[in-house]
């Protein structure tokens, strides 16, 4: 197939371009070409400006793709810029579980849909992250109701190779007692593994599925448990008050997401408990040799 990627040079895009090479598609990648890429010649490239209407209308008229996959599309503006020029047979739109409002346990995709609310044609910086992702919803339900999309709703991604920090933050904290203000610490929350959350975007582009698809590895952990796991690995004490740094995880609720609907199409993902306690470890080791 022949596949066009908005984004895909940095984090799980990798593990998702990687993933459809190994299985023959024919990728072509859409940057700013700002980022290097260890992609070399096993994919094309266009460049763009993700946020200039004039330059994504310019990148991608006239030109025929099997699947669109947008990782990086955060508000109305930028899934129209797209849509309104793209020749495609599906696109697919990196979404985030942050649209439910709220998260709870057993989160299904039907507890948001964007049919029945106010779409404002938006750009990045004009509300929240939630709101500006749930206007990019908005924009595909209600605008762009015939096309055949689907939206993917991905907790937080982890991993080794996850640029953020925030699961770092929680180990180099304890470790070096350093204080931590955790609003949350007994809320049991799910994640997704960054490999994973590349390989079921590429699974995707074959599927007969429309609509909103969530995405998370199964069960939950707490930042309690995280941070008791450090302690007993490193005897070490973390410090937990109101004064301390502001834990980045904080402001979640206690959720879980329900994957049925991935499970359904064929796709199973890995039990979160088999293996954030090696990524953990991964995370002790990384801190102990600074």
């Amino acid at each position: 197939m022949k596949i066009l990627v908005i984004g895909g040079t940095r984090f799980f895009g990798i593990h998702m371009v990687n993933e459809l090479l190994a299985k023959g598609h024919e990728v072509t990648i859409a940057t700013r070409g700002k980022a290097s890429d260890s992609f070399g010649d096993k994919v094309k490239r266009i460049y763009l400006e993700r946020t200039r209407e004039d330059s994504v209308r310019d990148a991608l008229s006239g030109i025929h793709y099997d699947v669109v996959i947008d990782k990086i599309a955060y508000c109305s503006n930028d899934i129209k810029y797209v849509m309104d020029v793209v020749d495609c047979d599906k696109y697919i739109y990196m979404s985030s579980t942050a649209v439910y409002a709220p998260k709870h346990i057993n989160t299904v995709e039907e507890d948001f849909a964007g049919a029945g609310n106010e779409l404002i044609w938006c750009n990045r910086n004009a509300f929240s992250y939630e709101q500006v992702k749930r206007q990019a919803e908005y924009a595909l339900w209600q605008k762009y109701s015939e096309r055949n999309w689907v939206a993917v709703r991905y907790p937080f991604v982890i991993g080794k190779d996850d640029y953020t920090n925030r699961l770092l933050f929680y180990v180099e904290h304890t470790m070096k007692s350093i204080p931590m203000s955790i609003d949350n610490i007994d809320c049991q929350m799910s994640y997704i593994r960054s490999d994973e959350a590349g390989e079921f975007l590429a699974f995707l582009i074959d599927k007969e599925v429309t609509g909103a698809v969530n995405g998370a590895s199964v069960g939950t952990i707490s930042i309690k448990e995280i941070i008791e796991y450090v302690e007993k690995k490193t005897g070490t004490k973390a410090i937990i008050n109101d004064e301390g740094e502001t834990a980045p995880y904080n402001g979640e609720p206690e959720y879980s997401i329900c994957t049925d609907k991935a499970k359904s199409l064929g796709y199973q993902f890995t039990e979160l408990k088999d293996w954030i306690y090696e990524l953990l470890d991964h995370y002790i080791q990384v801190v102990a040799e600074v």
